[in-house]
């Protein structure tokens, strides 16, 4: 949590001249003004972490973490428990949807397992994570990052019970109704949604104490939140532009941005879920998302669908001559 800490002092800014470069570009492209305003901004957001003129996505890698939840045990999802080892396996083999929808967009994918079989603590009742386990996790999504040979990067994530934990999250953070931030996750009948509010009202009112953002992830939030946070930090030390994928992943970062506004400005939305909890969370970020299609996956899909969109973008900017370079 220190390196945490430190490193959200301590981040670096975009390339703002890289990006006002590629504005500029937009500007005089061949096509008229405007015509494609909002990929052309996502072509300067590129511009800017990448810290290049010449934005392009051609290595667009995925990091997937998976953990198992104590809070599975209230009956707060539709799956059990072991379905989490089952799909990590199947990431690990290359047949999960991510695996297909990353062949498409030339993307690589790497499963992590940073708490499969071991559960995190009941968060109804105690603390998920210990500091030495949250320290765990997040050693895990640094290296998985530093090792990485990528220009953009995806954020997913697996974990039977991780809706509910995000729903906490984004409670003790967000304010309000607890119940507001809890949806069906992967489609929880009336009981089920029922349990997932109890749970995170007990969640959410056994931590009313704790203001600090970073100890409402550890006590409240899964091992795969906690290693998706820092995989954003590391992402952001090292100018690597990123893809957030549905709402437990954007929970898992909003302790970021509460404890340093523009934490997230190296990442954008790549789709927003059905999720009622994840449309609150993105507008509270101010995030637009590239992509509404009502998806509910997890798993880092949604975000991968926007990444061809995001590949155009560049291109549309790099690879079309502007009206003095066509007609000059």
């Amino acid at each position: 949590m220190n390196w945490m800490r430190e490193s959200l002092a301590n981040l670096p800014g975009p390339d703002t001249e890289s990006g006002a470069a590629v504005r500029a570009r937009a500007a005089d492209i061949l096509r008229p003004a405007g015509a494609l305003a909002r990929l052309d901004d996502v072509a300067a957001w590129v511009a800017e972490w990448q810290r290049t003129s010449q934005p392009a996505v051609r290595r667009p890698a995925a990091l997937i973490f998976a953990a198992d939840h104590g809070v599975a045990a209230a009956g707060v999802s539709k799956y059990p428990v072991d379905v989490t080892g089952a799909m990590l396996a199947a990431y690990r083999a290359g047949k999960s949807t991510i695996s297909a929808f990353a062949a498409v967009a030339g993307a690589s994918v790497q499963a992590i397992d940073v708490g499969v079989g071991r559960p995190t603590g009941d968060i109804r009742v105690e603390p998920a994570l210990s500091p030495e386990r949250f320290d765990e996790c997040v050693a895990a999504a640094r290296a998985a990052v530093d090792a990485l040979d990528a220009d953009l990067l995806v954020l997913g994530e697996m974990g039977i019970g991780n809706t509910t934990a995000a729903a906490a999250v984004a409670a003790a953070i967000g304010g309000g109704d607890a119940v507001s931030w809890v949806g069906r996750g992967t489609g929880v009948d009336d009981d089920g949604l029922a349990r997932k509010h109890d749970a995170v009202i007990a969640a959410t009112q056994r931590i009313d104490h704790v203001h600090d953002p970073l100890e409402v992830l550890r006590e409240v939030g899964g091992a795969e939140h906690v290693a998706m946070a820092a995989a954003v930090v590391a992402a952001r030390l090292r100018g690597l532009p990123v893809l957030l994928d549905g709402y437990v992943v954007t929970a898992a970062v909003l302790p970021l941005s509460a404890v340093t506004p523009g934490a997230l400005d190296h990442c954008m939305a790549g789709h927003c879920s059905l999720e009622p909890g994840h449309r609150r969370l993105l507008e509270r970020l101010g995030k637009q998302p590239l992509l509404d299609l009502g998806m509910r996956l997890g798993e880092g899909s949604g975000a991968m669908a926007a990444v061809p969109l995001v590949a155009m973008a560049c291109a549309g900017i790099t690879q079309v001559p502007t009206f003095g370079e066509w007609f000059g």
